[in-house]
């Protein structure tokens, strides 16, 4: 494929479940690379949850937000050259995100 960003031109699929979401979401996040990123920004995600939480305040809530979104698009835009699966399917992305987490996590998935 050449260095052009690939795009979904037809109107998005319409999921029914978590379960028949996630094989798109993992085709999505095939350069390890990327997968790296995400998780790198799902791990500071969580350091700011838990700042937010220790602190009681909310600003480091967004930074978590900014911070894992920031690695994740890196890695879509510069390495997948695809468009974020959030822009399509928000929530199903978000928990996709947590559940490829995971599978890193517990070596499922390669990092």
């Amino acid at each position: 494929m050449d260095n052009e960003m690939r795009t979904e031109t037809a109107t998005p699929r319409r999921y029914a479940s978590m379960a028949e979401f996630y094989p798109f979401y993992l085709s999505e996040h095939s350069n390890r690379t990327s997968r790296r990123l995400h998780f790198i920004g799902t791990s500071l995600g969580l350091v700011w949850l838990a700042i937010a939480i220790q602190t009681m305040n909310p600003w480091f809530l967004l930074a978590g937000l900014v911070s894992g979104y920031a690695f994740a698009w890196i890695g879509h835009f510069f390495f997948e050259k695809n468009r974020p699966a959030t822009f399509s399917y928000p929530f199903y992305s978000f928990a996709g995100d947590w559940v490829m987490w995971s599978e890193i996590l517990r070596g499922k998935i390669r990092f």
